[in-house]
């Protein structure tokens, strides 16, 4: 009888060697691995935040000396005006913007009409812009004659969100050949719109 008992014993023990790894690989196959994509009940949040605006500004030097020439009556004397920066700030989704220029009349001495050179007498040549941004600049004219009517001359089209532009422009004098002896002045006036 105790023959029995162990050989029993010895079929359950080696019925259980072989069902528990089949019931362990059972297992393992029930459960897929986990998967990346979200699942149906995930979460979403909508997140909100606003682009603030600038301004649209100028910026151009205090004062400039124009050098380049002899200064005698009947020639051209030039120079450059020095950087003038337009700065738009206003992140506009289509972003235009106009440079105008005007000139008070170069006077020395008392202003009598032969101490002045008269502010049509001179020309502004933007020359080439250097662009932050998207922005398109041109000039027109290329050589803008001045007068002391304001006159748009440099524009900015096609621009898309915050832009700069920045150019040093020249500006050339035509000396009368009745010109007087003596240190000219006047203001130039650019603004931007």
């Amino acid at each position: 009888m105790l023959k029995s008992i162990l050989g029993i014993c010895s079929a359950v023990a080696v019925l259980g060697a072989v069902l528990i790894p089949t019931a362990a690989s059972a297992a393992v196959t029930a459960n897929p691995p986990a998967s990346n994509a979200p699942a149906g009940g995930d979460p979403d949040t909508i997140v909100t935040f606003a682009v603030t605006t600038g301004e649209l500004t100028m910026t151009a030097p205090a004062a400039a000396t124009l050098a380049t020439g002899t200064g005698v009556p009947g020639t051209t004397i030039s120079g450059l005006l020095g950087s003038t920066v337009v700065t738009d700030d206003r992140a506009s989704l289509a972003a235009t913007w106009t440079v105008s220029v005007s000139s008070s009349d170069f006077t020395t001495g008392g202003a009598t009409t032969a101490e002045t050179v008269p502010a049509t007498d001179v020309t502004y040549t933007a020359g080439t812009f250097f662009t932050t941004g998207t922005i398109t600049v041109t000039a027109t004219p290329d050589a803008l004659t001045l007068s002391n009517a304001v006159q748009p001359d440099v524009f900015g089209t096609a621009g898309v969100g915050n832009n700069s532009a920045t150019w040093n422009p020249t500006l050339a004098v035509a000396l009368p050949a009745a010109a007087v002896t003596g240190t000219y002045t006047g203001t130039l006036t650019q603004s931007v719109a």
